[in-house]
C-alpha cells in the first residue's frame, strides 16, 4: 500500500505543505473513496458562517460597557460547552474520529490509528469538521498522494475559488490562533 515516492512521504509532504500555511491539530476527519466533487457550496456556507461568529467573539471581547459585557461572555461560554458536547455527540453518530492531521490549502496529511482504508491514486472524498465545537463537516474531493504506515497524504481536487478563498481564511483564523496559543504557555 506503500507508494513509490520518497521515504516516509519527504515529497508529498513538499507538494503540500512547501511554503504554505499549514496548521497541525487534531480534528473529527474520516476518508472514504469516491469520485464526487463533494458539498463545495455548504463548505463556503460554512466555513463563512464560522469566519463571522468568531468575527463577532474577537470583537464583543474589547468593549466594556457594563454588566453585558460580562454576561455576553457568560453566555457564549455556555454555548460553546453545548457546542461542544453536540460535536461529541455527532462525532459519535457520524463515525468521525478525531485523528491528528497538518492541514494546508493543497491537501491533507492524516495519521491513522490502524492501516489507512486507501491506496495512493484514489480519488476520495474528505468529511473534515473545520472546528471541534461545530457539529457539522466539510465534504472535499481529493486525491491519495501517497500511503506510508498510518499515515495519507491527500492532495484536494478541483475546488470552487470561493472555497480556495474560505479555506485559506479559515487556515490563517487556526493558524494565527495555534501561534497565540503558543506565546501563552
Amino acid at each position: 500500500m506503500t507508494s513509490t515516492g520518497a521515504p516516509g512521504g519527504a515529497s508529498a509532504e513538499h507538494m503540500l505543505f512547501a511554503e504554505a500555511l499549514s496548521c497541525e491539530l487534531a480534528l473529527p476527519v474520516s476518508i472514504a473513496a469516491s469520485a464526487s466533487a463533494g458539498r463545495q457550496a455548504q463548505a463556503v456556507t460554512l466555513l463563512s458562517g464560522l469566519a463571522q461568529v468568531e468575527d463577532l467573539r474577537k470583537d464583543d471581547g474589547g468593549e466594556e460597557h457594563g454588566d453585558l459585557p460580562l454576561l455576553a461572555q457568560r453566555m457564549d461560554a455556555k454555548l460553546d460547552l453545548i457546542l461542544a458536547l453536540l460535536g461529541r455527540l455527532a462525532r459519535q453518530v457520524d463515525g468521525m474520529p478525531e485523528r491528528n492531521l497538518r492541514w494546508s490549502r493543497r491537501g491533507l496529511r492524516i495519521d491513522f490509528a490502524e492501516t489507512p482504508p486507501v491506496q495512493s491514486a484514489t480519488d476520495v472524498l474528505v468529511r473534515l469538521q473545520p472546528a471541534d465545537w461545530l457539529p457539522d463537516h466539510l465534504e472535499l474531493p481529493a486525491r491519495v498522494l501517497e500511503v506510508s504506515g498510518h499515515r495519507v497524504w491527500l492532495a484536494f481536487g478541483e475546488l470552487r475559488p470561493d472555497l480556495e478563498e474560505a479555506l485559506d481564511r479559515h487556515l490563517f483564523r487556526l493558524h494565527r490562533r495555534q501561534i497565540a496559543e503558543q506565546r501563552r504557555r
